[in-house]
């Protein structure tokens, strides 16, 4: 099933045509009551665990100081879209895509200013030489798995070239960024079609978030727990412009598992690397115990930025990745993008000259690199927390055990008592 953000995945059945029989009807009845309860079978197969889950902020964990948005979503910096298609088919198809639009226009007539940070770069990044050396961003930015980047960088292409205004437009710099979901997926058969990227562009919305087990998050394993898509947002004080950082991560590594600077993945038994044969499997264990994966992060702001400073607020989301643990193993690409969404640092592609009308200075930086780390920590965590068990490509993936992470925080009072 090919699902978009806010969409339901919808069977229909023939019940024969008009003027049957009521033997006929009866038995056609029978038939789809059966062919449904069959599908549904399958289905709690394929998702061992469905419920609602919450997002770490639900459980009272405070990650740093700052406040979060009213959604505590990248969608929280104005303007910004986030749309999903989640592939989900047979037995081994647990892939999708997510995109992000940082304005609703058109990017390739008005671009934005971006950066990217590499912090491991095994990965395969389409855009990005491009994007450091001219500075800008200039289609959406999708994330998806390691064999369908060409795929989806063609459609966004395609898309692109259909905008209305761009015509006469020759070459445009498609920015899409992957992690490796072949465990759960069968990632060599590249199921990924142009309808899905554009159902990922045409669907997205400024409102809430879906996250876990969603979009380009479908398949990926974080710290060999089911891992997915996370979000998060902080706002600065007014006193300090009042402007908001935005982060959304598609998690697919390893390392061992802290939680507002618990060590939960030590407590829980799943550390990198063994230290001893004789160490006690983890609670929830699953089969893939490599750290490798991959972890791509994109973060966006209100705040006036440039390149230079969007990339030196790049580069702090890498702390907020380390606060959760992560090894940043020889295995894993590591990336992040950053862009600000401020129609004060808009780039139009037909003028000669670039003249922002306001940049923040280097002495106004140190509050949005302490809410890119909170947020990118924050929106890892909600990653894990909202995603669930799931099986597919032979392999069964468990998420984070809920109750006894609850409980681990609980002790080292990371959840104040109520």
């Amino acid at each position: 099933m090919t699902l978009g953000m806010g969409q339901s995945e919808e069977k229909s059945f023939s019940t024969g045509a008009q003027g049957s029989s009521p033997a006929s009807k009866f038995f056609m009845s029978m038939t789809s009551f059966f062919m449904i309860a069959l599908l549904s079978a399958m289905s709690s197969v394929a998702f061992a665990q469905t419920e609602n889950r919450p997002r770490v902020r639900d459980l009272g964990v405070q990650i740093g100081v700052l406040p979060p948005g009213p959604l505590n979503a990248i969608t929280d910096v104005t303007g910004v879209k986030v749309g999903e298609t989640t592939l989900i088919r047979g037995d081994n198809i647990r892939t999708g895509v997510t995109a992000i639009l940082p304005h609703g226009g058109n990017l390739y007539k008005e671009r934005v200013p971006g950066a990217v940070f590499l912090g491991n770069a095994f990965g395969k990044l389409a855009g990005s030489t491009q994007v450091n050396e001219m500075g800008e961003i200039e289609t959406p930015i999708l994330l998806t798995d390691t064999d369908s980047v060409p795929k989806v960088a063609d459609a966004v292409i395609t898309y692109m070239f259909n905008l209305k205004g761009n015509e006469n437009v020759l070459s445009v710099n498609p920015l899409v960024g992957e992690t490796n979901d072949g465990w759960l997926s069968d990632i060599r058969s590249r199921p990924i079609v142009p309808e899905d990227v554009f159902a990922a562009i045409n669907n997205a919305t400024g409102g809430p978030v879906e996250e876990g087990v969603v979009g380009a998050g479908t398949g990926t394993i974080a710290f060999s727990w089911k891992g997915g898509i996370g979000t998060s947002s902080r706002r600065l004080p007014a006193s300090r412009g009042g402007y908001t950082v935005g982060g959304l991560a598609q998690t697919n590594f390893g390392g061992n598992l802290m939680i507002a600077g618990v060590p939960v993945g030590k407590e829980l038994g799943q550390v990198y690397p063994k230290v001893s044969t004789s160490e006690r499997r983890a609670v929830g264990y699953s089969a893939r115990e490599t750290p490798d994966g991959s972890c791509m992060i994109v973060v966006a702001t209100d705040a006036p930025l440039d390149h230079r400073n969007l990339s030196r607020l790049a580069a702090r989301a890498m702390m907020g990745l380390a606060r959760t643990g992560s090894s940043e193993t020889n295995g894993s690409g590591d990336y992040v993008i950053a862009f600000s969404s401020s129609p004060d640092v808009r780039i139009q592609a037909s003028e000669p000259v670039y003249r922002p009308k306001e940049l923040l200075s280097n002495e106004s930086m140190s509050p949005l690199f302490e809410a890119v780390i909170e947020a990118t920590e924050e929106a890892i965590d909600d990653s894990m927390f909202r995603a669930h068990d799931v099986t597919g490509n032979g392999h069964t993936v468990k998420a984070l055990p809920l109750q006894e992470t609850i409980d681990l925080l609980k002790k080292h009072n990371a959840i104040a008592a109520r």
